[in-house]
């Protein structure tokens, strides 16, 4: 892929792109958000299993 082929491809992007509405926004926010927290859900458990393990079984 060349330089003017990918300019070409990056404005032919840009007119198609439209900014959200505000519902769409707001589904987005909620989705990130919600992995996020999961994300952080399942860190904080597998912090909180191997600190349990630490403590059981001692070096």
């Amino acid at each position: 892929m060349g330089l003017t082929t990918f300019i070409q491809s990056c404005l032919r992007l840009l007119r198609l792109a439209r900014k959200p509405r505000g519902t769409e926004l707001w589904r987005m926010i909620k989705i990130c958000s919600a992995g996020m927290t999961l994300v952080g859900l399942v860190g904080y458990t597998i912090h909180l299993i191997s600190a349990f393990i630490k403590i059981a079984f001692p070096a």
